[in-house]
């Protein structure tokens, strides 16, 4: 029997505290680009260890630093002065030992290519090859994969550590209208309409009683803008597009959008960039500094500090126990009538079975009260969640899941 503790939750909820805020980092922000090439340099060496020993070996690249460069951009072009420095740090699995005789693993290429091929995926303008230095510090492990075998490696892992993750459902219209607002500007279609929006975008949002206020920080990218002007008609265009997007997100809140509010038109300052993050010209990023496995930063939820990108899918309780408490509390929402808002906390003890968690506390906000019949669905989606803990690696490495 597993330790599942469920309770009443005695709290007014989200939606009627009188302030709120939520943030998210956008896809262009340093400390998102850190979080991204760490989860793709993870991702690729879990599929090199799959597909040469068909198990997914030790590793953790959960330490990744980006540091900012120095740019001169200027309206209808620009140019990278110095280039972004990124180092990928942590530890690997770099040769095997198997009956055959001693394997060594590319770690190096694994980790630029995957780096390499984010930045890509994921920008516009910033080239890799000409605006960026990667390199990487990762400590190198062996494995006998013979004696792994023999351990059962097929069996469920051991937590690597004594640590917790948390998940909470549903997000209050604050969050859905953050979460959103940062997709719609980086989504496709909207740089189609306005490419001179840059991948850099953070939306803060804040929410007193029924008035929200959403402050945006758009990078704009200067080969787009010819002047002052054009920036500042461009700035007003991101404020409508957001407004107009919002009233439908958030129908019964006063709401106003600001844009790049640390602008001075009268002493030439404009947020502008030549590839369309901030990292160009100072702005540093390291990885766990950002949004958490829901997307967003909620300090007036339950939280954890654990950086989820980077860490390996298979025993990390950092990264696995974060996606499991969220993939919980949703469930639990969606499924178990009554519910109006749920928390969910995954406590590990290091060296127990992922699948034996030491403990995991529900907290349930009923809309009239909490019954067994509510308590033992709940009982019963942890108990689903947990015997088939190890498909969670493979949702994270097939990028099923939100991690950030």
């Amino acid at each position: 029997m597993r330790n599942i503790v469920v309770n009443e939750y005695h709290w007014q909820g989200i939606e009627n505290i009188n302030v709120e805020m939520v943030e998210r980092k956008g896809v262009g922000h340093p400390d998102y680009i850190a979080d991204g090439i760490a989860e793709a340099v993870s991702r690729e060496l879990s599929k090199y260890y799959l597909r040469h020993y068909n198990v997914i070996l030790h590793h953790n690249v959960d330490k990744v630093l980006v540091v900012g460069g120095q740019s001169k951009p200027i309206f209808g072009g620009g140019e990278v002065l110095h280039p972004i420095y990124i180092i990928v740090s942590g530890r690997a699995t770099a040769y095997v030992q198997t009956s055959e005789g001693l394997d060594f693993i590319p770690i190096g290429t694994i980790t630029l290519r995957a780096a390499r091929e984010w930045i890509r995926e994921h920008f516009r303008y910033l080239n890799p090859d000409e605006h960026t230095i990667i390199d990487y510090k990762i400590g190198q492990g062996s494995t006998d994969l013979v004696a792994l075998f023999k351990l059962g490696l097929k069996s469920t892992p051991l937590a690597n550590d004594t640590s917790f993750g948390v998940g909470f459902a549903p997000l209050s219209t604050l969050e859905n209208l953050v979460l959103y607002t940062e997709r719609f500007l980086n989504s496709k279609e909207f740089k189609g309409k306005l490419p001179a929006v840059g991948e850099d975008v953070k939306v803060m949002g804040l929410r007193v009683n029924n008035k929200i206020k959403l402050t945006i920080a758009s990078a704009i990218v200067s080969r787009h803008v010819r002047d002052g002007n054009e920036y500042l008609n461009i700035k007003e265009e991101i404020r409508e597009a957001v407004l107009n997007q919002a009233v439908r997100i958030a129908p019964n809140y006063e709401i106003e959008v600001y844009v790049n509010v640390a602008d001075k038109p009268s002493e030439g300052i404009y947020y502008i960039t030549v590839t369309g993050t901030s990292a160009e010209h100072g702005d540093d990023g390291a990885t766990g500094r950002g949004n958490r496995v829901n997307g967003l930063i909620t300090p007036m939820r339950l939280m954890s500090l654990e950086a989820t990108a980077g860490k390996n899918p298979v025993s990390h309780v950092g990264k696995i126990y974060n996606v499991i408490a969220k993939l919980i509390a949703e469930k639990s929402y969606r499924e178990v009538k009554g519910i109006k808002e749920v928390y969910v906390s995954i406590l590990s003890q290091i060296g127990r079975p992922l699948d034996e968690p030491f403990i995991v506390d529900v907290k349930v906000i009923p809309e009239e009260r909490l019954t067994q019949n509510m308590t033992s669905e709940i009982c019963g989606i942890v108990n689903e969640m947990f015997n088939d803990v190890n498909r969670i690696a493979d949702m994270i490495i097939n990028g099923n899941t939100m991690l950030f």
